[in-house]
């Protein structure tokens, strides 16, 4: 074999083993692949039985979005299904990264409002009750007040007032709880601050009468006599029907 016939043979080797050009498969309109996501989201059933959704899937069709027609108003649409399908899957920390990022590159878009009450719920959904950590609570209450004060007129103010009440109401039956210790310790002063700040930071959550009752008894306790006698009347006046009313009554009876 000549040189040039071994150079020919070793070229259609070389071809022959050559990878095809990849192919590159046409990506769907912006429009067709929001309704895709959508019908994602809307779910099936695992074999045939069991509710599922794929949010993975639905996820990646949205993201295709995004990254094919980022200048398309559906990619603004898609951001907020990828938060919404997270926030559905009980992913808050993700959710709540896509409703934060939305709200901020998006501040004049009529979801704003949606975005907000759905980083609440982000941080409500990760809160716990009155003897545990707060924090979450309180994160929720910032959007909440964030959303009554900008958009006090959307949609969403109504639930958003229902949740606020809700969430107040858990912080200030942790200060009871608080106060409720301290006074079965006989801490007179330390249950009588969160009785205080039970009456002025969380006023109209249905405590009211309690607090001011036990507050009435701390002074008594700590030999404040005219300031519980003015306490205790304050809640016979007040809070009529109430069986703090009638512990007041008792407690001015005694003194007499």
């Amino acid at each position: 074999m000549t040189r040039i016939s071994a150079l020919l043979a070793v070229l259609v080797v070389a071809v022959g083993c050559a990878k095809p050009p990849p192919e590159f498969e046409e990506v769907a309109p912006a429009d067709e692949l929001y309704a895709e996501g959508q019908r994602i989201l809307e779910g099936g059933r695992l074999l045939w039985v069991i509710p599922h959704t794929d949010y993975e899937a639905a996820i990646e069709t949205f993201q295709a979005i995004i990254d094919n027609y980022p200048y398309s108003d559906y990619a603004v649409l898609a951001e907020l299904a990828i938060a919404d399908a997270y926030f559905d899957d009980g992913k808050y920390e993700e959710a709540l990264s896509y409703y934060r990022d939305f709200t901020e590159l998006h501040p004049q878009h009529e979801k704003v409002a949606y975005a907000i009450f759905q980083s609440a719920l982000c941080h409500e959904q990760r809160s716990h009750g009155s003897n545990r950590d707060q924090t979450a609570t309180l994160d929720a209450l910032a959007f909440l007040d964030q959303l009554l004060a900008t958009y006090p007129y959307t949609e969403y103010a109504g639930d958003a007032e229902t949740l606020w009440r809700e969430l107040r109401g858990r912080l200030a039956e942790q200060v009871k709880r608080i106060g409720d210790f301290y006074l079965k310790r006989e801490e007179w002063e330390s249950a009588a601050e969160r009785y205080r700040t039970l009456l002025n930071e969380y006023p109209g959550l249905g405590m009211d009468a309690v607090a001011l009752y036990r507050l009435g008894v701390c002074y008594e306790e700590m030999n404040r006599a005219d300031e519980a006698a003015d306490i205790f009347q304050a809640v016979v006046q007040n809070y009529q029907d109430s069986d703090a009313a009638k512990d007041a009554a008792d407690r001015m009876a005694s003194m007499n």
